[in-house]
């Protein structure tokens, strides 16, 4: 049995060279991440007080947690 099933080492192996990815393939993603980030950051820190879009307290309640969380006031 002087027969292996591996093939021998030829040496060290080279390093894959890293995946590229286009701009304009990342970048409708990168903007519209960018926006939803802006709208959500906008009704955990200001929804419901002087520059309120929605009337009543139903935002106010659903994230007043999160405000405490990253240190907004709301009360």
């Amino acid at each position: 049995m002087a027969q292996s099933a591996v093939p021998p080492s030829t040496g060290p192996a080279a390093p894959a060279a890293p995946a590229t990815l286009p701009v304009r393939t990342v970048l409708p993603w990168a903007v519209f991440g960018g926006v939803l980030m802006l709208v959500l950051l906008y009704f955990v820190g200001a929804e419901q007080g002087a520059t309120s879009l929605l009337s009543g307290t139903d935002v106010h309640e659903w994230v007043h947690d999160g405000r405490h969380l990253l240190g907004f006031p709301c009360h």
